[in-house]
């Protein structure tokens, strides 16, 4: 059970924008690279300055309860590989690398079949913000100093969007998957995000209660 999920969703009660995505796309093989290219650039003609990406696994990039990348998806996998090298790269999911994966076996197959790092957190998403925070500040190469140069990439909008918005960050909505989503909480999840984008809500823009 994630009682961090479950918790974290009386959030929306004050702020229901928590669980809106700053960009959407149907599946993992829309998302641009880099995932700047997602944003228009500011009046100094800057880009949105994303330096590195979490990534979800299951019904993002791998089909639910495996821990492999989905074949249709390897070439954008080795793209965002190349993109955002060594630590700027980080899987952080609600099965693999939990208190819940036994002796972190899935963890250990995830990583040598991505070739990307597997995140070990004791609080599930959204709640392990910090400990993802920590990952990024502990790796030099990752450049992050700021949780507004990190995006999370998942399919679910109260976890993986909304702990991209409580950390400061920018959250990527892989709206369609791979199967279809028929479980309560993610059909909870799209009409919510439908109601509120119809009212005229939008996403935050990402900051820090870091610093």
């Amino acid at each position: 059970m994630n009682i961090s999920g479950t918790l974290n969703v009386f959030r929306l009660i004050r702020d229901p924008t928590l669980c809106l995505p700053q960009h959407t796309v149907s599946t993992f093989n829309h998302l641009p690279v880099p995932l700047s290219k997602a944003f228009a650039k500011n009046n100094d003609g800057k880009e949105v300055d994303i330096r590195a990406v979490v990534l979800d696994k299951d019904n993002c990039f791998a089909v639910p309860h495996t821990n492999e990348v989905h074949k249709p998806y390897h070439e954008k996998f080795q793209e965002l590989r190349r993109a955002y090298p060594g630590s700027k790269l980080l899987i952080v999911s609600n099965t693999a690398g939990t208190n819940s994966d036994k002796k972190l076996a899935e963890a250990a197959i995830l990583e040598q079949n991505t070739g990307v790092k597997v995140l070990q957190h004791a609080t599930k998403k959204p709640g392990c913000k910090e400990e993802v925070m920590a990952y990024f500040k502990q790796q030099p190469d990752s450049g992050v100093t700021h949780p507004s140069q990190i995006a999370v990439v998942g399919d679910r909008l109260f976890t993986d969007v909304m702990m991209a918005n409580l950390m400061g960050g920018y959250g990527f909505w892989v709206k369609d998957g791979i199967i279809e989503r028929k479980s309560f909480f993610a059909r909870a999840e799209d009409r919510l995000s439908s109601f509120l984008l119809r009212r005229g809500y939008s996403a935050p823009d990402p900051k820090s209660d870091f610093e």
